[in-house]
């Protein structure tokens, strides 16, 4: 039996977002439109511009991503909530894990991500 089709859609957009984060990270700008926010590690981006210049001045040089877990909802205004889990190294660092959650809604025919948080799985507890 298929999957349903908004884990295929948010399953699609899970690769593809970390393969372009991976190899090529300006060329994300086309899965966000000038409304789109990002939080990442609790700081907030609002915009195409903002988001990217963000991801593009994050401090490593190569960062491979490794997901492990992914789920995928429908909302009730047709669009898509997806958490992933996963680990990364960036550089030669150690593996880290990390949580990141999407939702994406089709604008003009195509799969755009609204609102995206990111946080390092980092536990301290001093």
């Amino acid at each position: 039996m298929a999957a349903p089709l908004w884990v295929q859609i948010g399953t699609s957009f899970v690769q593809h977002y970390y393969n372009v984060f991976d190899t090529n990270r300006p060329q994300l700008g086309a899965l966000y439109f000038d409304q789109s926010f990002l939080s990442w590690e609790g700081e907030t981006f609002q915009g195409k511009k903002a988001i990217i210049d963000k991801l593009t001045s994050l401090p490593f040089g190569k960062i491979e991503h490794v997901i492990t877990a992914q789920d995928h909802h429908p909302t009730l205004d047709s669009s898509i909530l997806s958490m992933v889990v996963g680990q990364l190294r960036a550089d030669d660092d150690n593996v880290i894990g990390f949580h990141q959650c999407f939702i994406l809604k089709n604008i003009n025919d195509a799969w755009i991500c609204t609102n995206e948080m990111f946080r390092l799985a980092i536990h301290n507890f001093s």
